[in-house]
C-alpha cells in the first residue's frame, strides 16, 4: 500500500523507512507486518541519506530567478533530474552541486519536483530546508499551480478535462497507463491555436502523477509530437505536407514545456508566479506548421 501511495520513492526506500519508524498510521509507527484499513491516515516522514557523494559538474543551467529561499531553473530538454539507475552523472543535480555546493546538504540537492528528461521548462529548487519542507507541503496540498504547453497530433476544440486514474504498466515498467485501479489524476486542456491537423495546447495538471500529461493525452488520441514512449508510431495527421512530415518525424523529443508555475509565498499572503515562453525547437516546429 505504501509503495502505491508514495510512488516517488522506491520500494527499498519505503521498506527502510518502515523499519526506521518513519511511516505512521493514525499517528502510530507502522510495522511491516501490520495491516491498514479503509479510513486509516497514512503519513510518511522520509529521511534521506546525505547526498554529498553527488559530484558537482560544470553543466550550464538557465537560472530564471533566484532569491534567498529558492531558485527557478528553466530546464533544457535532454537533462536528467538526478543520478539513478543507468545514469550516474551529467544530471541537473550534478550541475546544482557544482554551481551551488551548499545544496548538497539538502535531499536531492534541493530538487522538490521533477520534469521528464525530454520535457523543458520551469523547476523550483529549494535553497534551504525550511523552504523545501514548505514547498513539498504545498505540493501535497495541491496549492502549486503548474501549466504546460504541448504540440499534439489532432484537433482540440475549446477546453476540456481528462480525469482518468493512472498506474504503472505491469508489462512495461517504464510506462504508465490509464486504468480503473490507478491513482486519481486530473488534467485540464485548452486550445492555444490549431494548425490543420495539429494543436498547440495549454495543459494544467491538478495532480502530479508520473507521465500524467503524456499518458492522458495519448489516451485521448491526442499524442504529443516526438513522444517516443506514448506516440511510438509517430502519428501524422491527414493531409500533412511531406516537408512537415519530415520535421515532425525528426523532432527529437516530446514537444512539452513547463511554461508557468505559481505557488504561495513562504511569508505573507501573496504568491510567486513565473512564466517562460516555449523554447526555440518548439517555436521552429510551429513555424513549419503555419
Amino acid at each position: 500500500v505504501a509503495t502505491l501511495l508514495f510512488e516517488d520513492y522506491s520500494r527499498s526506500q519505503i521498506q527502510r523507512w518502515i523499519s526506521q519508524g518513519n511511516l505512521l498510521v493514525n499517528g502510530e509507527i507502522l510495522r511491516a507486518k501490520d495491516k491498514v484499513h479503509t479510513g486509516d491516515e497514512i503519513s510518511l516522514d522520509p529521511v534521506f541519506e546525505n547526498r554529498v557523494s553527488w559530484d558537482g559538474e560544470d553543466i550550464p543551467i538557465n537560472i530564471f530567478h533566484e532569491d534567498e529561499n529558492f531558485l527557478i531553473i528553466n530546464k533544457s530538454p535532454g537533462l536528467v533530474m538526478h543520478p539513478g539507475a543507468g545514469c550516474h552523472d551529467g544530471t541537473l543535480a550534478n550541475a546544482l552541486a557544482f554551481h551551488f555546493p551548499e545544496l548538497k546538504k539538502l535531499p536531492r540537492c534541493g530538487i522538490v519536483h521533477r520534469l521528464d528528461k525530454d520535457t523543458s521548462g520551469l523547476l523550483v529548487i529549494a535553497k534551504n530546508e525550511k523552504f523545501r519542507s514548505f514547498f513539498v507541503n504545498k505540493l501535497q496540498e495541491r496549492e502549486v499551480y503548474k501549466q504546460y504547453e504541448a504540440l499534439v497530433v489532432g484537433q482540440v476544440i475549446g477546453s476540456f478535462s481528462i480525469e482518468h486514474p493512472i498506474e504503472r504498466d505491469p508489462r512495461n515498467r517504464v510506462k504508465m497507463r490509464v486504468t480503473d485501479s490507478g491513482r486519481d489524476a486530473l488534467t485540464h486542456v485548452s486550445l492555444v491555436k490549431f494548425y490543420g491537423g495539429y494543436s498547440h495546447i495549454a495543459v494544467e495538471i491538478k495532480t502530479g502523477r508520473t507521465h500524467q500529461i503524456r499518458v492522458h493525452l495519448s489516451h485521448q488520441k491526442l499524442p504529443i509530437i516526438g513522444d517516443r514512449l506514448y506516440n511510438s508510431r509517430n502519428l501524422i495527421a491527414k493531409n500533412t505536407s511531406q516537408n512537415l512530415i519530415k520535421h515532425i518525424q525528426s523532432f527529437p523529443r516530446q514537444a512539452l514545456h513547463a511554461s508557468k508555475i505559481r505557488f504561495p509565498a513562504i511569508k505573507g499572503a501573496g504568491f510567486f508566479e513565473f512564466q517562460a515562453e516555449i523554447p526555440d525547437d518548439m517555436k521552429s516546429l510551429i513555424e513549419k506548421m503555419q
